[in-house]
């Protein structure tokens, strides 16, 4: 059985979420030892708010929820990537596909908006 390493970030590991279809990558978020285990448990992406400081399940008010489809974990064991089905289109709070819709602009060295990661 697979143990991460929870040992490293005060009792986390960051999780990498991706589109499991296209590996477009969603979101990064943070899981705890029990987050981790409700992911496993459920097959729903669950996951641990650092500002809330409690457990938080992906999509649970917003219906935006993360069904998942693969978890790989990284050589270290203190890192996992989550292959989601991405429920509602929406990964993002700010009503975007992923968190990941800027980009930087090199020539300005400014962060640009993507116009194609609207949700």
């Amino acid at each position: 059985m697979v143990k991460l390493d929870f040992s490293k970030l005060n009792g986390l590991v960051p999780a990498i979420v991706q589109d499991y279809k296209t590996g477009e990558v969603l979101m990064l978020a943070f899981m705890n030892q029990e987050a981790w285990e409700a992911t496993l448990d459920t097959g729903m992406a669950t996951y641990y708010s650092r500002s809330r400081k409690k457990l938080w399940k992906k999509g649970e008010t917003s219906g935006n929820l993360q069904v998942v489809k693969e978890i790989k974990i990284d050589c270290d064991e203190d890192t996992v990537l989550l292959k989601v089905e991405q429920i509602g289109g929406v990964s993002c709070h700010t009503g975007k596909r992923t968190c990941f819709y800027r980009y930087l602009d090199r020539n300005s060295m400014s962060a640009v908006e993507d116009s194609d990661a609207r949700g």
